[in-house]
């Protein structure tokens, strides 16, 4: 899959997201219930579609609305918190979700003055309030096409398997029964009913931070920050941020333009507000020397991406690294470990053995991570697609779903303690461990590739060595025993993990060596071959 010419440039005026149209299909176009395509459908995170492409439109809210509230009451929870972020299907899709939610007599907090309201900001919320649950809508970093709904459970995260296969299937039956079942209310009459209720989320979180990251050290350190909000939901919680503490931070793209023509193309040419992606933040990297420290965030605020004088964009499993070697030195988390998805950095496996702490490998999805933040195994959970959380400095849980906003905070916490950038912090890790060269191919699969690739096992594979070394390990398990929907090889120096994508028609090959480029390109070669061998069986 090649580079787009339009990658690491200004979007164009061609490529802008018709709005008007994208909502206009959100309350015309219906789904075909024949059609899976059209149905609702929870991948690692929520449900996400394009009302253009009528997979997410009116009716799959008011469904899937509905499914949570049911669940909700089931579940005996109090209050629920929701949440939506600044792409165009989230406004309507928000107010869908209040009539819903209000007919079924769920108590609703919703953001006063219907402000933005990042992901990691409901996961707080539901955490510092007893027996509640929250829902986001947001694609994540999807293009300004997409729109997307995800469940937070009482524990703050993301929703596990046995959970959003009951919404996702009494969302579908409602789809298929004509919606009958569905209760909705006016708007008007929504907030007569008493059930919506005005929060402010802005001021508990931001007064909260002091307790999991140094402010003060950051105040003092009167380091110049460049915060990218490009455009998303918290926006208004960096203004905050900088009011509260008084830091000499500048804030840019911080108004909410539903086409994000401020952004520059990803590597395919779209519009997509990848925050790891050093073609989406090309307008920031060009910034980088004005500022001490800048940083980035996508869409729902839920990733980071920290842009260094050093490095400039800095890749995220570098700073997955940094992060948790500087946490294990500068907090008191003794005991503790650390949790990555299996296709994150090796680097991570040898800063943890070196501080003497313990790695739990996962499969992909933060979700993983919830149960250990909350049994306390873990101090802190990362995935290698720039979304992390810690713990807060006494050790009590601070959210269990991706917060970019404290990430990016801590990398100006490292550089105001430290005197290095984070950047320059990875350099001292390299000197003491080696440099891991890591990369991802993408390629087309159709869906009986991808589902063969979904079930491979370790016989599968018949080779003893990956690129001249031999093979340690074949996985098909994370530690806790879940299924990592793929396969990982693994080897000295090396290893590559191979799974098909939840929501494209591709696989994904993700491989790192400690010995170098071309040894780096031999093991994807490989396991692409490998992959070939498998759909020549199909």
């Amino acid at each position: 899959m090649g580079l787009n010419s339009l990658a690491g440039k200004k979007a164009p005026k061609e490529i802008l997201e018709n709005i008007a149209q994208l909502v206009s299909d959100y309350y015309v176009k219906v789904p075909d219930v024949n059609n899976p395509l059209h149905l609702v459908s929870f991948g690692t995170s929520g449900h996400r579609g394009s009302a253009s492409k009528n997979s997410f439109n009116e009716e799959h809210i008011m469904a899937m609305a509905q499914a949570v509230a049911e669940f909700h009451k089931k579940s005996g929870h109090e209050a629920l918190f929701v949440g939506m972020d600044t792409h165009a299907l989230s406004t309507p899709a928000h107010r869908t979700t209040l009539e819903v939610l209000a007919a079924n007599g769920v108590k609703t907090y919703f953001a006063k003055d219907f402000e933005y309201t990042p992901t990691p900001v409901i996961s707080h919320a539901i955490l510092t309030h007893k027996n509640c649950d929250g829902i986001v809508i947001t694609p994540s970093h999807n293009p300004p096409s997409d729109g997307g709904f995800k469940y937070n459970f009482s524990d703050g995260g993301p929703s596990d398997e046995s959970i959003t296969k009951v919404l996702e299937q009494r969302a579908n039956e409602l789809l298929k029964n004509d919606l009958d079942g569905l209760k909705i209310m006016d708007l008007e009459d929504a907030f007569k009913s008493g059930f919506l209720i005005e929060y402010d989320f802005i001021t508990p979180y931001v007064d909260d931070l002091v307790n999991v990251i140094d402010m003060d050290l950051i105040k003092k350190s009167n380091l110049k920050i460049g915060a990218d909000a490009m455009g998303g939901s918290g926006m208004a919680y960096y203004k905050a941020i900088k009011q509260k503490y008084n830091l000499n931070m500048e804030i840019f793209n911080d108004i909410a333009d539903f086409t994000f023509s401020f952004m520059h193309c990803d590597k395919d040419g779209k519009i997509r507000m990848d925050c790891s992606s050093s073609y989406a933040m090309a307008g920031l990297i060009d910034l980088k020397d004005r500022f001490d420290i800048a940083f980035g965030n996508d869409t729902d605020f839920d990733r980071h991406g920290i842009v260094t004088k050093s490095k400039g964009l800095l890749n995220p499993n570098h700073y997955l690294s940094v992060a948790i070697d500087y946490l294990s030195k500068n907090r008191d988390f003794d005991g503790l470990g650390v949790g990555k998805t299996l296709v994150s950095s090796s680097m991570i496996d040898r800063v943890v053995k070196d501080n003497n702490k313990k790695v739990f490998e996962t499969p992909v999805g933060f979700k993983w991570f919830v149960k250990p933040f909350i049994n306390k195994e873990i101090f802190f959970g990362g995935e290698e697609s720039a979304g992390a959380s810690f713990l807060r400095k006494d050790g009590g849980v601070w959210s269990t779903d991706k917060d970019g906003i404290i990430l990016n905070l801590l990398a100006v916490e490292i550089l105001a303690k430290t005197k290095k950038d984070p950047g320059e912090y990875y350099n001292t890790l390299i000197e003491k461990f080696g440099e891991p060269v890591y990369g991802r191919v993408d390629a087309i699969a159709n869906v009986e590739q991808k589902k063969a690739l979904k079930n491979l096992k370790p016989e599968d594979i018949k080779q003893d060595t990956l690129a001249n070394e031999k093979i340690e390990n074949i996985l098909t398990k994370a530690d806790n025993g879940s299924s990592i929907g793929g396969l990982k090889v693994v080897t000295q120096n090396g290893w590559f993990a191979i799974r098909p994508s939840g929501t494209e028609d591709i696989y994904k090959i993700y491989a790192e060596s400690f010995k170098g480029e071309e040894h780096l390109k031999l093991i994807q070669k490989e396991a692409q071959n490998i992959a070939n061998s498998i759909f020549d069986t199909i």
